[in-house]
C-alpha cells in the first residue's frame, strides 16, 4: 500500500505538469532569465559591472548603451544580470533554509504531538503573530558589512514559521490514516515512517512552499535594500533601486535607471508565480478542476 501510494504521488506530479501551461510559461521565464544572465557574467566579469566610471554618467538608452548609464558612470543594461542572480541567490538560499526547518519542525510536531508539538507550535505561533519585518530591519541595521549571505540569513530567520504550521497540519492528518498504522505493526520506526510513508505525500506541497518562498524573499530583500540596509558592495535589484533613488533618477528624468530594475523584478516575480500557481492547480484537486 505505501508503494502504491509513492507511486501514484509521483504518477499525479508526473502526468499533471506537462498539461499545466501556467505552470511551464512560469518556468521557461525564470529559467530564460537565469541563461541569459549566467551567459552574459561568463563574459563580463562582475567587478567591471559594479565599477564606476566607466561609462559616461546619466546618458539615454543608445547605440552603446542600450538602456543608458546611471548617475556613477556604469551601464544600466550590464547591472540586470548580475542583479538578477544576486536576487535569485538570496532567495534560494532563503527558500532552502525555510523549507528545510520547517519540514523538521513541522513534522516533528505533527507526528510526535506532546510536549514536543507544544513547544514547537508555541515557537512556530511566536514568529508568526510578531511583525517580522521591523525585526529584520533593526537587525540589518545593525551589520556593520552586508553581503548576499548575510543578507540571506538575516530573511531566513522568519522563512520557517508559515512552512512549519502547514506541514504540521497536513501530518496531523496524515498520521491518523490506516497505512500509518500498519507501518507502526510493522516494526517501522518514528523517523522511517516520516521519511518513507509521509514525506511523499508532501513532496508536492513542499516544492510549492519552495517557489513561494523564493518570491517572498526576493521582495523581502528589495525592500530592506531600498532602505539602504541591502549588500552595498555588489548589486540586486533592490540595490538597483535605492541607488537610483539615492540620486533622485525619476526626478531628474533618468527613468531608463529607476524602471530597468522595477520591470526585472517584476518579471521574476511573475515567473516564479506562475510556477507556484501551477503547482498548487495539481497539488489542490479543487484548483485543478476549477482550471480543467
Amino acid at each position: 500500500m505505501k508503494v502504491a501510494s509513492t507511486q501514484s504521488t509521483v504518477k499525479n506530479l508526473v502526468s499533471k505538469l506537462p498539461r499545466n501551461l501556467k505552470f511551464w510559461a512560469g518556468t521557461i521565464m525564470f529559467l530564460g532569465t537565469c541563461i541569459i544572465s549566467i551567459a552574459y557574467l561568463s563574459f563580463v566579469p562582475p567587478d567591471r559591472i559594479i565599477r564606476p566610471g566607466l561609462a559616461p554618467p546619466s546618458r539615454p538608452p543608445s547605440s552603446s548603451h542600450l538602456l543608458g548609464t546611471d548617475s556613477l558612470g556604469r551601464d544600466v543594461l550590464a547591472q540586470l544580470p548580475l542583479s538578477a542572480l544576486n536576487s535569485l541567490q538570496v532567495g534560494l538560499i532563503v527558500a532552502l533554509i525555510g523549507t528545510v526547518i520547517g519540514a523538521i519542525i513541522g513534522f516533528s510536531a505533527g507526528y510526535y504531538g506532546g510536549i514536543v508539538d507544544l513547544v514547537l507550535r508555541g515557537a512556530t505561533d511566536t514568529f508568526i503573530t510578531i511583525p517580522m519585518l521591523p525585526i529584520l530591519i533593526t537587525i540589518a541595521s545593525f551589520m556593520r558589512v552586508v553581503h548576499i549571505w548575510m543578507t540571506a540569513l538575516i530573511l531566513a530567520i522568519p522563512s520557517w514559521a508559515w512552512p512549519a504550521r502547514q506541514i504540521r497540519a497536513q501530518v496531523l492528518s496524515l498520521k491518523e490514516r490506516e497505512f500509518i498504522y500498519m507501518s507502526r505493526l510493522s516494526g517501522m520506526s518514528s523517523t522511517e515512517i516520516i521519511f518513507k510513508d509521509l514525506m511523499p505525500h508532501m513532496l508536492q506541497y513542499m516544492g510549492a512552499n519552495f517557489v513561494f518562498a523564493i518570491i517572498w524573499a526576493i521582495l523581502a530583500e528589495a525592500g530592506i535594500s531600498m532602505l539602504g540596509l541591502g549588500p552595498q558592495h555588489t548589486m540586486t535589484i533592490g540595490m538597483m533601486i535605492y541607488w537610483a533613488n539615492s540620486y533622485v533618477a525619476l526626478v531628474r528624468g533618468l527613468w531608463w535607471w529607476i524602471f530597468s530594475p522595477i520591470l526585472l523584478l517584476i518579471w521574476i516575480i511573475t515567473s516564479l508565480y506562475l510556477t507556484h500557481t501551477g503547482l498548487d492547480e495539481i497539488i489542490n484537486p479543487r484548483l485543478r478542476e476549477q482550471g480543467g
